[in-house]
């Protein structure tokens, strides 16, 4: 390994003797006064690094110019329609990112109910009177606080429970968390310990400024009408519960913040008849309403007490800014109501013993795995803070709400009211339903129709009659155990795109581990999205050419950023219609890894659509797609020419899968289609591209082409994390493999900083653009899991910890819980809070591949498909046209389905 003590070291760093003695860590129970070996640590007092962002060279921006002018123009028209461009590099945050972010808290659905944020500043304050109150200490537990004077023999240990839970559609959706306290008094006498949670009223607007906003105070055993947030502990025989309902900053008007600090350390605790006070006055503008709730107890000399305070929220609507609006998905469980926070406060207070036995059902065998690095066990869990904050929405799949009143920015008319679940839609064959009649349109834009609700299924053609001018409508989740809603994750905080599908394809492998209901939810969207068509007109800003926004038989680059499902491909960078990698991505490991037949059959029609969209691609009828001379791929700031290693190998894995799949739904032709093409491929690309020990980053003859790419085995990765046969001999595997360890991982700062994308032959970093010279953290992991995958565990881990030391250790550049898309070897970051890392649960499933990939048979299912001579001398034949088909006269081949 590169460093293998790094994270020993950093553990033996905080030694729980020296803060606690052994009686009291047997009092502590669960955490021992000092963090767990894997957990994340740092200081209060520690020193938050100010983060470096990347910047373009010279000759990169000169390049870049004419990108950067329409961009700019871009921007500033979206703005005048009072919406954010997805991607906007000219406006800056006014406070410069830091190391210093938190820790986020909630389910996988908490931020949404959060809105902007779920990194919360929460405090808690703690009062303790000793000696029949002769004896008062008073303190904030809170970073970068440390006002009062703590009791010297009152040990303190807070562990903070989410409901995240993988296969649990449920809990896993409450935004909901719970603080657990143990106190230990290792003191010679009785303590009355009070602890305070306080927090700042800023539901309503953009901040807790804006005005308007109330407090109350409620007792669930009363019934009182429940608040849109709630801050609550946990009454016992032992703590006694009392609340402040509503203090000031200020204290004007309101008890103010010394006030009440005064009252805590004079009393302990509020006045009980607190709780029969009503809704406080709406602040005014600029005034800060906070509310507090203590919890006091009485902790006898060498004793110990438990204190728990919980903290939801209830936002059950989620609106985009062209006008939909659905409701989230823990609303099937408690309803729209913005006041029923209580509740789920409540049930979190009751439940929060389930969730951790649940959390440590599923972490355990990991964490226990003594052939696992401890920095991969705590990076592994750790990354999936994007699940939490990186931007998640999920609707409990219902039919939108479109507002009567356009929203600002909108170019939506009236539409359709939303169906209910009582009144279903109208059915047609297929379980397909009509789409609404509504038109709106844009100026001189195409027309385009509004939409109602319908179910993928198979079809042999569009059953609703659609026209080439309507877009993909909205699906309507199944009903039943299996209706686990629908979900959108961003590509980043500073990539506003919603399921981004080149990158999905990396980071989904989270999903598919944990959540695999949610996966093949989000894999229904895009197959019902491969069928339609948008043709309303977006202009792409590389070249400044106009298009189609949704070109029938492409796979979506992403399902939109202000009108997710209905309005896709946000990005306009370039024609993503034309990219060579989204199509090949699609769907077959999903397939395999979960068997389940049903969503074969129902995304099959889409799959024959997306692989014969790509036939256009094959220019020489030779079987390999060809990329175009620009950037036509997931690094899109990269050039590529003729065949690409990339491109070229996820195109065969994808042959392989697609002929896979027709064997195991009985679509001979198609089987015995693509079985032959990838027979032609395979020979072309090897023949093209290796060069005896790895395959050449392209076909082409620029001065990059035989560039060692990171990335170059992603078709091969696809094809084993499938359960598919190797696509090359493995000799030929390892080798690449091994070049891509010694050159771009090793090379590189002694491999303290992951896999560059691109590396010269002579061992340089490649400088051809900004993409090729950095270090892309989920693609690392990615190559990680590869080699994994072929037993060369000593190379993937010490790849992968490169991650880890450069991001998340304390001798890194501080990204931790905000791990960017990239990063230079001088360690200036670009696009923080990225999808693509979720990547490294891909070297989990290379560890402990999936009950379904494991029992499959052990044969070559393509070994199984017989070509006839009458399609060997069929497909020779074949003339491939060499101008892309006309996309409005889509063949009616790729809508067959003959399983």
């Amino acid at each position: 390994m590169v460093s293998g003590n790094i994270f020993h070291c950093r553990r033996n760093s905080w030694p729980a003797e020296e803060y606690v003695g052994r009686t009291a860590l047997q009092l502590l129970d669960f955490d021992g006064g000092s963090p767990p070996e894997q957990a994340w640590r740092r200081r209060l007092n520690s020193h938050a690094n100010l983060l470096k962002e990347f910047s373009v060279t010279f000759m990169e921006a000169m390049r870049m110019m004419s990108l950067g002018v329409r961009l700019w123009s871009y921007v500033r028209e979206e703005a005048s329609h009072g919406r954010k461009a997805p991607i906007d590099p000219f406006t800056k945050e006014k406070c410069r990112p830091s190391a210093s972010q938190g820790v986020p808290l909630g389910a996988v659905a908490f931020r949404e109910a959060l809105g902007e944020s779920s990194r919360i500043g929460i405090s808690f304050l703690i009062f303790v009177s000793r000696d029949g109150g002769n004896k008062k200490y008073s303190s904030v537990l809170a970073p970068g606080h440390h006002e009062g004077e703590p009791d010297p023999d009152l040990k303190i240990s807070c562990r903070q429970i989410s409901p995240f839970i993988p296969h649990d559609y449920k809990d896993s959706s409450l935004p909901t968390s719970v603080f657990v306290y143990t106190l230990v008094n290792t003191g010679k006498d009785r303590a009355k310990v009070s602890l305070l949670m306080t927090w700042a009223n800023s539901i309503g607007g953009f901040s807790h400024h804006t005005g308007g906003h109330f407090n109350e105070p409620f007792i669930t055993a009363k019934d009182n009408p429940p608040v849109t947030f709630a801050i609550a502990a946990c009454e016992t025989q032992n703590v006694n519960v009392t609340v402040l309902p509503v203090f000031g900053l200020s204290g004007e008007g309101h008890v103010s913040a010394k006030q009440m600090w005064d009252k805590m350390a004079q009393n302990g605790h509020f006045e009980r008849e607190n709780f029969e006070a009503g809704s406080s006055m709406p602040s005014s503008s600029g005034e800060t309403l906070c509310a507090a709730v203590s919890a006091s107890t009485w902790v006898e000399p060498h004793g110990r007490c438990t204190v728990v305070f919980g903290l939801s929220w209830s936002s059950p609507k989620i609106k985009f800014q062209k006008g939909c609006t659905y409701n989230r998905r823990y609303t099937e469980f408690y309803g729209t109501s913005e006041r029923s926070a209580v509740n789920l406060v409540h049930d979190a207070l009751t439940k929060y013993k389930i969730w951790e036995e649940e959390i440590e059902k599923w972490q355990n065998p990991i964490l226990k795995n003594e052939r696992l690095p401890e920095w991969y066990k705590f990076t592994l869990f750790n990354e999936l803070y994007f699940m939490v904050a990186g931007g998640t929405v999920w609707t409990d799949g219902q039919p939108p709400v479109i507002d009567e009143k356009p929203s600002p920015g909108s170019n939506q008319q009236k539409s359709s009211k939303r169906g209910t679940r009582e009144s279903k839609p109208e059915s047609v064959k297929d379980n397909h339903v009509k789409l609404a009649a509504d038109q709106a349109t844009d100026g001189e834009e195409q027309s385009v129709s509004k939409y109602a609700a319908v179910h993928g299924s198979q079809m042999a053609k569009p059953a609703n009659g659609l026209g080439p001018q309507e877009p993909i409508p909205y699906l309507l989740s199944k009903d039943g155990p299996e209706n686990v809603g629908k979900f959108l994750y961003l590509e980043g905080v500073e990539y506003i795109m919603w399921n981004t599908y080149d990158v999905h394809f990396y980071a989904s492998f989270a999903l598919l581990d944990l959540f695999p209901k949610i996966e093949l939810s989000i894999q229904r969207d895009f197959a019902n999205a491969v069928l339609y068509e948008d043709r309303r007109r977006m202009k792409f800003l590389a070249d400044g050419t106009s298009g189609i926004r949704k070109v029938k038989g492409a796979v979506p680059h992403d399902l939109g950023t202000h009108d997710p499902w209905h309005e896709m491909n946000a990005y306009n960078i370039h024609d993503t219609s034309k990219w060579k990698d989204l199509n090949p991505k699609f769907v077959y490991r999903d397939f395999a890894a979960t068997g389940d037949m049903s969503f074969g059959r129902d995304v099959w029609s889409a799959v024959c659509a997306a692989m014969d969209y790509m036939d256009q691609f094959d220019r020489d009828g030779d079987g390999l797609i060809e990329n175009d001379g620009f950037p036509d791929q997931t690094y899109d700031a990269w050039t590529v020419h003729g065949i690409s290693a990339y491109c070229g190998g996820l195109w065969l894995a994808a042959l392989q899968a697609a002929a896979t799949m027709a064997h195991r739904l009985n679509d001979r032709p198609f089987a015995e289609k693509y079985k032959l093409k990838f027979i032609k491929a395979k020979a072309v690309y090897e023949a093209k591209l290796w060069n005896g020990s790895y395959f050449n980053y392209d076909s082409g003859t620029s001065s990059n082409s035989r560039s060692i790419q990171a990335d170059q085995l992603a078709g091969q990765w696809y094809a084993a994390s499938s359960g598919l046969p190797p696509l090359f001999d493995e000799n030929k595997i390892r080798s690449a493999l091994q070049k891509i360890f010694e050159f771009n991982v090793m090379k590189v700062k002694g491999g303290r900083l992951g896999a560059v994308n691109g590396m010269t032959p002579r061992g340089k970093v490649d400088e051809t653009c900004m993409q090729s010279r950095e270090i892309w953290t989920g693609v690392t992991y990615g190559v990680a899991a590869n080699m994994l995958l072929h037993g060369m565990e000593h190379q993937g881990f010490t790849t992968a910890e490169g991650i880890f030391i450069a991001g998340w250790s304390e001798d890194g550049y501080g990204y931790w819980f905000q791990t960017p898309e990239g990063w230079t070897i001088d360690g200036h970051y670009r696009s923080l809070i990225y999808m693509r890392p979720l990547a490294i649960w891909a070297m989990q499933w290379a560890l402990s591949p999936p009950k379904a990939i494991l029992d499959a048979p052990k044969v070559n299912l393509m070994d199984r498909i017989h070509l006839s001579p009458h399609m060997i001398r069929a497909m020779n034949e074949i003339s491939v046209r060499k101008v892309a088909p006309d996309n409005r006269c889509f063949p009616s081949a790729a809508f067959r389905c003959d399983c």
